[in-house]
């Protein structure tokens, strides 16, 4: 039986297909990615706007990075140090650009993590090819 707070998510059709199963605390002391959109440059580079929410109670306990993965081989692309608390601001959405996805990678998983619990909290994955959900964004030009 899965403790209390922890939620089994099923994510079908994500960002035009695709299948993942993601376990995490829904406890708002974890990080939770809510929203990313993720646009393609013409230059090919990337730019992530992820927003985040969290129960940031000052410099005790934020929510401190937010990372773009690799969703297959779980290896970190980018991640976008988060340097102060956003106590009045939930959710907050922050950006991260210039980020050069590998060769072959189709797939990303976005993740946040927190100062005092690290990761635990719900990420997302979506296929690098246009769509949008409920979720997510994904605009390629």
């Amino acid at each position: 039986m899965r403790s209390r707070g922890t939620l089994l998510l099923i994510l079908l059709g994500i960002a035009g297909g695709g299948f993942s199963e993601e376990s995490f605390q829904t406890d708002l002391n974890y990080a939770q990615v809510v929203y990313v959109r993720a646009t393609e440059g013409t230059d090919g580079l990337w730019r992530f706007d992820t927003t985040v929410r969290h129960a940031d109670g000052g410099w005790r306990h934020y929510a401190d990075l937010w990372q773009v993965l690799d969703a297959q081989s779980g290896e970190v692309i980018a991640e976008r140090v988060l340097l102060h608390p956003h106590d009045q601001e939930q959710p907050f959405k922050r950006s991260l650009g210039g980020i050069r996805i590998p060769e072959g990678v189709s797939r990303v998983r976005i993740r946040a993590k927190c100062n005092v619990h690290g990761f635990g909290g719900r990420e997302l994955v979506i296929e690098l090819k246009p769509g949008r959900g409920e979720s997510f964004e994904v605009i390629r030009r």
